[in-house]
């Protein structure tokens, strides 16, 4: 058997802590990938944290209503491991950055049919 941390994820720049809402399992549960493990909040979102994968809980990372930074213990979980007990340190899964926009193509503009015209000022 192998042991899966799970850590509090980087949920937005400039995050540093979330406020743990409610958990959705207990120590001891069996649970299955992708289930619903606790809720967090920060100040502009609230967001549940789903297990990567199947296995029993070990462990709570903190009560609710606590403050948890980001990086910390959220959950422990056994899992089924067939190479041989190892422990597997994984971050919950992190919003993806934008990626930047492609670069615009170069416009030329032909210069046939444009004049520049100098600016008169009366006085």
């Amino acid at each position: 058997m192998a042991v899966h941390v799970i850590r509090v994820p980087d949920l937005g720049e400039g995050i540093a802590e979330v406020e743990l809402v409610v958990w959705h399992v207990a120590v001891g549960d069996a649970i299955v990938e992708d289930q619903g493990l606790a809720d967090v909040m920060t100040d502009k979102a609230s967001v549940e944290i789903p297990s990567p994968v199947a296995g029993k809980v070990l462990a709570l990372g903190g009560e609710v209503g606590q403050m948890l930074a980001v990086g910390s213990e959220l959950i422990r979980i056994e899992v089924e491991d067939a190479a041989g007990a190892t422990t597997k340190t994984t971050a919950a899964p992190t919003p993806i950055p934008p990626s930047p926009p492609a670069s615009m193509p170069q416009i030329r503009r032909s210069s046939v049919g444009h004049r520049r015209r100098k600016a008169t000022f009366s006085s």
